[in-house]
């Protein structure tokens, strides 16, 4: 059956492109270590994080909790592994495709609610936050109380805006820009290599019963438009922050060239009452397709008859993340989309 190829064939890639990306994440040879020495000296620099507070940061912070899916990706693609972490969008642990790296690391939090207790139990030198950690300002308050807490950004922001605010605020911001090059470097790689798809139309399903569509300002949104790849009109917009439900009556709005497919949870009961890791990955994802396909209309999708709906990983796709989700993303186009894929 032709949707059961793609789960097996992103499986394989995406752990050797993610492994590259830690060695990439860890490199030291750019001069930055030279300057968190001296800064070290220091102890502690200010930083203005992206809520407008003055934060006291340690030059070279050494047990680091990250509450939220993009600090958690990207800490670790910076070589950074947590003392503590949330666990992933519909899941009861930490997000799927980070298990690998980060499967060993206390999950202290779930999205948007904090274990104050537990965090603190952990005696963490620095606290890393943002929108979709919590947007009441008296748990932020709260943890600024355990230790120095960067909010690193809003939810909906830019990821590379993002991701480049919190390595700063790790004393990390020569490896950071390492990280954005190379992944420059990899998007115009694939980018040169579509073919007859450069340009296509894709669209970001989230399946959970009914199709929801990912808008152009989160991160996959941003990833297939710096592979020079278009979107529907129903998706060429930006959203409220996460996904947005459509529904069985119109269709046809998830339509597209290609669409990628992916769903959360679903898969039982998780530890922390959450969903599983089983109901996040491609093989979840091929078997929501094949539900999907019971909707009435689903079947006439020109993705559908054409073979070109990709059963995704969704736990790197439908929530958020950052360079470590966007390099698993890039894998997924790389093996559908590329000539000779």
């Amino acid at each position: 059956m032709w949707v059961s190829r793609f789960p097996r064939l992103l499986v394989a890639v995406t752990g050797a492109t993610l492994a590259a990306v830690a060695v990439t994440g860890c490199s030291t040879g750019d001069g930055s270590d030279s300057a968190s020495a001296a800064s070290s000296a220091a102890g502690t620099r200010t930083i203005t994080d992206a809520s407008g507070a003055e934060v006291q940061v340690p030059a070279a912070p050494s047990r680091v909790v990250a509450l939220s899916e993009p600090t958690l990706d990207g800490a670790l693609a910076l070589g950074v592994t947590p003392v503590g972490t949330t666990n992933g969008r519909g899941q009861g642990s930490v997000p799927a495709y980070l298990g690998d790296r980060a499967g060993d690391i206390p999950v202290v939090a779930t999205i948007g609610s904090p274990d104050l207790e537990k965090i603190a139990a952990l005696q963490p030198d620095l606290i890393l936050v943002d929108g979709t950690t919590s947007s009441d300002e008296s748990v932020i308050g709260k943890l600024r109380g355990i230790a120095p807490t960067v909010f690193v950004s809003v939810s909906g922001q830019d990821w590379k805006t993002a991701f480049t605010a919190q390595a700063d605020a790790l004393g990390r911001a020569a490896q950071g820009e390492k990280v954005l090059s190379d992944y420059e470097a990899r998007v115009e790689q694939i980018k040169g290599a579509l073919g007859p798809n450069a340009g296509a139309t894709v669209s970001i399903v989230r399946w959970s019963g009914q199709p929801q569509v990912l808008m152009k300002e989160l991160l996959p949104g941003k990833v297939v438009a710096d592979l020079g790849l278009a979107r529907p009109a129903s998706q060429n917009m930006e959203g409220p922050g996460h996904s947005v439900p459509i529904s069985l009556e119109n269709l046809q709005e998830i339509d597209a060239d290609w669409v990628f497919f992916g769903t959360l949870g679903g898969g039982g009961a998780g530890p922390g009452g959450g969903a599983s890791q089983t109901g996040t990955g491609a093989e979840a994802s091929a078997k929501a397709l094949v539900q999907a396909g019971q909707s009435p209309g689903f079947t006439s999708l020109k993705a559908y008859t054409a073979h070109r709906i990709v059963p995704v990983d969704g736990s790197a796709w439908m929530s958020a993340g950052g360079p470590l989700a966007a390099t698993t993303i890039l894998d997924t186009v790389q093996q559908t989309l590329a000539a000779g894929a």
